[in-house]
């Protein structure tokens, strides 16, 4: 029995990160993508049905935003000397299956987390939004990131189990099962379902 508390949709958003084509491409061969995207995509038609807030992030690099990485970050200086991930790149756009409608909210990053090169947390707090539901790729990246940041920030957290995957299983499994159970509830879509149903 989930003890997750029930969602006021006033007052929450679920955050959709990095549903980009050219990062869906690293989820698991064992993982469905599509049944992934059906999952994200039946939270979202929830989320919108009760008057919650639809968030997305997406990543993308301008030339001015790959000049600025420095050679010592591990993980981005990579994407900078390939030229990856152009903002204008169909393969950086929202997948088409999940795309922004009118009202929703849109930011665009530069790093892992959602809140720290964006004014994802801004626009939230002038929608009165207290409340992330969190769905993302990958696990290990911009779903952990921001959950860690948005806990510091105060925001009742949810992960989404089935509506985050990432490249590697068993990092996904011990973030999932060990580390990110301190700072959200960890519900699936059905119980997202259930929680919004409830209030």
């Amino acid at each position: 029995m989930n003890t997750a508390p029930v969602l006021d949709p006033a007052h929450t958003a679920l955050l959709v990160m990095d549903y980009q084509p050219a990062i869906l491409a690293f989820v698991p061969e064992g993982e469905d993508r599509n049944a992934l995207l059906g999952r994200v995509e039946g939270a979202i038609a929830d989320v919108r049905a009760h008057g919650g807030t639809i968030a997305y992030v997406r990543v993308g690099f301008t030339d001015a935003d790959w000049a600025a990485i420095p050679a010592s970050n591990k993980s981005f200086a990579p994407l900078a000397q390939h030229r990856v991930m152009h903002h204008e790149d169909p393969a950086a756009a929202i997948h088409e299956r999940l795309a922004p409608q009118d009202g929703d909210i849109v930011v665009r990053k530069i790093r892992y987390g959602g809140m720290s090169t964006t004014e994802l947390d801004q626009q939230l707090r002038e929608r009165g939004i207290t409340t992330l539901v969190v769905s993302g790729i990958s696990t290990s990246g911009a779903v952990l990131s921001t959950v860690i940041d948005a806990a510091d920030r105060d925001y009742q957290l949810y992960v989404l189990s089935d509506g985050v995957a990432d490249p590697d299983t068993e990092v996904h499994n011990v973030l999932l099962h060990r580390v990110l159970p301190s700072r959200a509830h960890i519900i699936d879509t059905t119980e997202l379902h259930t929680l919004l149903r409830a209030d």
